[in-house]
């Protein structure tokens, strides 16, 4: 604008030519005011930040931190405290695994159980070693290893155990008395 033309206002009164009534002013803010508008602006923004911090903050260690209401802190019943280690270590599988050979009796009968024992269970391969007390169970588990893998993958879910390997009885252990002969192999030795 320039220093010849006339001053309009907002409301184009100046152009009409008629006069014009004071309208009511606002007062311009002084500097006091403006610090203290851009200083509550600045505490908002530091409060926001400081919430966002404290809900990460909060999210890592587990929850809300409160007095008289449960958090991550609280102590936990054994049944539950385990259930939590599995699932956080991703021990699920081996732990299903186990508790399979522990209610071996349950799964496949009293008479089977008492002759064929779970030895160990392969989690890569997916396979589970069953030793057997004669080559007759060891026969007839191996007939029945379709079922009982079936029956064992309802129980623990799809895909869990693929084969079953059934192992003979083992041959006596070799003992070695005190007239063992220096460098033999065993009672098959000619020592000779």
């Amino acid at each position: 604008m320039s220093a010849e033309e006339p001053f309009e206002s907002a409301s184009g009164a100046g152009s009409t030519g008629t006069p014009e009534t004071p309208a009511p002013k606002t007062p311009e803010p002084s500097g006091v005011d403006l610090a203290r508008v851009a200083l509550r602006a600045a505490k908002e923004q530091a409060r926001a930040r400081g919430d966002a911090a404290q809900q990460k903050k909060q999210a890592r260690r587990g929850g809300l931190r409160s007095g008289a209401r449960s958090d991550g802190r609280d102590p936990l019943p054994l049944g539950s405290a385990i259930n939590r280690l599995i699932t956080e270590r991703g021990w699920e599988t081996p732990a299903a695994v186990g508790g399979v050979m522990g209610r071996w009796p349950q799964i496949v009968g009293g008479d089977l159980a008492n002759h064929c024992v779970p030895q160990r269970y392969d989690e890569d391969e997916r396979v589970l070693t069953v030793q057997c007390d004669s080559t007759a169970w060891a026969t007839q588990l191996r007939l029945m290893a379709p079922q009982l893998v079936a029956r064992l993958n309802e129980d623990l879910g799809h895909g869990t155990v693929r084969l079953i390997k059934v192992l003979g009885p083992g041959g006596p252990a070799h003992r070695f008395g005190p007239l063992r002969a220096p460098g033999s192999t065993g009672p098959g030795d000619t020592y000779g």
